[in-house]
């Protein structure tokens, strides 16, 4: 797989690197000089920590791989042990950085700051990302749609008109529902989920979150089928084919759900959320966290200043935790509050993916 090992020979001669270094560069010293040696056996244990931790992650890659190519019959939310693998991972190598900066290397091709990941390991993050779409392959019975991207942004325009925005409010609406799309399956249609046996299809909801959203949709119906009948025209044909299938397997009903159910609401909000924060990236973040944090990030659209509203609750933080935000390495993980504009900078593994969407976003609206 051309994945750099990390030997005994190699661990041997990096930690004795590190004892070796000359007085005042972290080097091995006297206790009378002070804490050289107490740094160096730091660096020691990030460095053991991080080689641990990748140890494992190739452990329980290569098992969950026998299992699925035998066949054998996989394990309760099979993808869990793999997510925390790997960001345990990418926290152990974050502690290791800050012990050693030194060993901040070079950009990898998913994004990742070079010092939380590094690069020589991407080949387990593509066997990760592998073995995620074996394990969160859609039902087969379900529904996909030729214009996956269109019908998410068509249906975000749509609701944002209901809603009463403008052409320009709607649009980015449209926008930022395909950055969700992204966000949640990177893109794919009706796929499942391997960390849950609650959230699936192309928006990731729940049976109630789909249901909510389904009664809210036919509230608003009428007044899209005065300016858009043919979305509507298209709305009868997917709820005809969707029959009685659980409609997160729909592609268009499932994304037409989940928008009403938890984005809807707060897209009359765009026209601020666009003025506080230009970037379309951030305004992505922001309905991102709707899905994550949804009453409080409410609160703090409410607040009046949403950069500065502050979240302290240890429930919250836990929450942003378990999805890839300040989980990497004990400084970010010893944080008990944030601001928003905290919140919005430490979501960058998320900018992949909503660089991905507006470069989709950009293609569908050139056609």
């Amino acid at each position: 797989m051309g994945i750099r090992s990390h030997t005994t020979a190699t661990k041997a001669a990096l930690a004795l690197g590190i004892l070796l270094t000359p007085p005042g560069n972290l080097g091995f010293t006297s206790p009378a000089m002070g804490q050289p040696i107490a740094l160096a056996k730091k660096q020691a244990d990030a460095l053991n920590s991080y080689n641990n931790a990748l140890g494992d992650f190739k452990t329980i890659l290569g098992e969950r791989r026998r299992q699925i190519n035998s066949h054998q019959r996989l394990p309760n939310l099979p993808g869990q042990a793999l997510y925390l693998a790997r960001i345990n991972v990418m926290s152990t190598y974050k502690d290791l950085t800050d012990a050693l900066p030194s060993r901040i290397g070079r950009p990898n091709k998913f994004g990742i700051p070079p010092a939380y990941f590094d690069a020589d390991s991407e080949p387990l993050v593509d066997e990760y990302r592998n073995l995620f779409d074996v394990l969160e392959a859609p039902p087969a019975n379900a529904q996909d749609s030729p214009a996956p991207f269109k019908d998410v942004v068509d249906l975000g325009i749509a609701i944002a008109r209901a809603r009463g925005l403008d052409a320009s409010s709607a649009e980015a609406a449209g926008r930022i529902s395909l950055g969700l799309f992204f966000a949640e399956t990177n893109g794919h249609q009706n796929v499942g989920n391997g960390r849950s046996n609650t959230y699936k299809g192309s928006f990731q909801t729940g049976p109630s979150e789909d249901q909510n959203g389904r009664r809210k949709w036919q509230a608003i119906r009428k007044t899209i089928a005065a300016f858009d009948p043919e979305l509507i025209a298209r709305d009868d044909k997917e709820e005809a084919r969707a029959g009685d299938l659980d409609h997160r397997f729909n592609h268009w009903t499932a994304v037409r759900d989940g928008l009403m159910n938890a984005h809807a609401d707060l897209f009359p909000q765009i026209p601020v959320i666009v003025k506080t924060l230009p970037n379309p990236i951030d305004q992505m973040k922001v309905f991102e966290l709707i899905q994550i944090i949804p009453s409080p990030t409410r609160s703090a659209l409410k607040s009046g200043s949403l950069l500065d509203y502050r979240i302290s609750d240890p429930r919250i933080m836990g929450y942003l935790r378990n999805n890839s935000v300040f989980a990497f390495g004990q400084a970010d993980r010893a944080r008990t509050s944030a601001s928003f504009r905290d919140i919005l900078d430490a979501m960058w593994l998320f900018n992949q993916k909503f660089e991905q969407a507006l470069s989709k976003f950009q293609e569908i609206k050139a056609r």
